[in-house]
């Protein structure tokens, strides 16, 4: 099988943002935003979902961290949907509950290619580091709308903003490892319509 990776880049007046994804890796990461927290999220999705990562983004933060926020998940998405190309073969679907201490996240992807984000995350406070807590979901909703895929995410339970948003980003790496796993049965496009997408 060729090998599913894929590098992508975004240039604005806002930020400049390159992302490299490997799926079928050992999930190693190098991430650089300028968002310390981000970036530990970010190394959380990739370890636990055995992607190589590669993270490079400059961005306004002297104004706030928004843009950059918002166009690393843009980049991301783009990066995931080109690896996983015409996605004939793979599972398709995944979902994982991961808990963190008193905190218990849910996520379940569809690679469908028809981009929808459902989530329900009542973070308690404004931020979490240097990451504001409205930007989190934010960055899901980018993420799946440039990934072409379903997302449903919850927050099922916990008091620590920063427990709950590791539960997140674990599950959601998790999720995504079985997603796009390689079915052995299956060599097609895996809908019964024969088509993914709109």
């Amino acid at each position: 099988m060729a090998p599913r990776e894929a590098r992508r880049q975004r240039r604005t007046a806002e930020t400049e943002v390159t992302v490299f994804l490997r799926l079928d890796g050992r999930g190693e990461a190098r991430v650089e935003t300028g968002i310390g927290f981000l970036d530990h999220m970010l190394h959380l999705f990739a370890f636990h979902g055995l992607f190589d990562l590669e993270v490079q983004a400059r961005g306004d933060l002297h104004i706030d961290p928004h843009h950059t926020v918002e166009d690393v998940a843009i980049v991301l998405g783009q990066a995931l949907d080109e690896a996983l190309g015409d996605r004939k073969g793979i599972v398709r679907m995944g979902h994982a509950y991961v808990p963190m201490d008193e905190a218990l996240a849910f996520v379940a992807v569809d690679l469908s290619g028809r981009p929808y984000a459902v989530l329900d995350l009542p973070f308690g406070g404004p931020t979490v580091g240097a990451l504001p807590t409205s930007l989190i979901p934010h960055f899901l909703e980018s993420l799946a709308v440039h990934a072409r895929m379903n997302l449903h995410a919850r927050l099922l339970s916990g008091r620590d903003d920063h427990h709950r948003a590791e539960a997140l980003f674990k599950a959601l790496g998790r999720a995504l490892e079985l997603a796009v796993r390689p079915d052995p049965r299956r060599g097609g496009i895996p809908s019964t319509k024969g088509t993914l997408g709109l």
